[in-house]
């Protein structure tokens, strides 16, 4: 029996490279930790910063004139209470409030960004557009053409401010903007 050949991230070369040690997480080939180890990796991220690569996460676009009132019937939070800017956590529920994932929801101007989990990203986009009828909404996986890094730890808004087009010293947590970092239009969120 054949194996699934396992997915793997725009960066997979660099991980193989810096010597990391490459799991099996969702379908996708993954760095679990590097050479100098879990524990200092955790003490560099406390004291200073850590750069992850959470490509593998799904990344979903709903938009339409009908996008909030169909985020707000198809998660559990408030996402009208989710300011423009703003970002908050909900979960995507069955019918019988069974969950079908935890999500991450960011409102921006003109649509909703929304991060699901890696091990869901197709069974996600399928369930929200089963549930489509009736809203004027689009509802688009754009897992392929964007990619998502974490810079976390103290030093990162340090770390991250010379490579950004905007201001990010009074981004606050659950906050996003629209910007460019290192000449590449993205969503800065913390």
């Amino acid at each position: 029996m054949e194996s699934k050949a396992m997915a793997k991230t725009l960066l997979y070369d660099r991980h193989v490279a810096l010597d990391g040690r490459m799991v099996s997480f969702a379908g996708w080939e993954l760095p679990v930790q590097y050479a100098a180890g879990p524990k200092a990796e955790h003490l560099a991220v406390r004291a200073q910063a850590g750069l992850f690569d959470i490509d593998h996460m799904g990344q979903l676009v709903v938009t339409g004139p009908d996008a909030l009132p169909f985020l707000q019937a198809m998660l559990t939070a408030d996402i009208g209470a989710i300011g423009e800017g703003e970002a908050g956590y909900a979960l995507l529920c069955y019918a019988d409030g069974g969950v079908v994932d935890d999500t991450f929801v960011y409102r921006l101007p003109d649509r909703f960004f929304i991060a699901i989990n890696a091990s869901n990203n197709e069974k996600d986009t399928r369930w929200l557009q089963a549930h489509a009828a009736g809203y004027d909404v689009q509802i688009v996986n754009v897992s392929a053409e964007t990619y998502m890094l974490a810079l976390q730890g103290p030093l990162s808004a340090m770390i991250l401010a010379p490579l950004c087009s905007a201001d990010i010293s009074a981004l606050q947590h659950h906050h996003a903007i629209q910007a460019t970092v290192a000449g590449v239009p993205g969503l800065v969120s913390r």
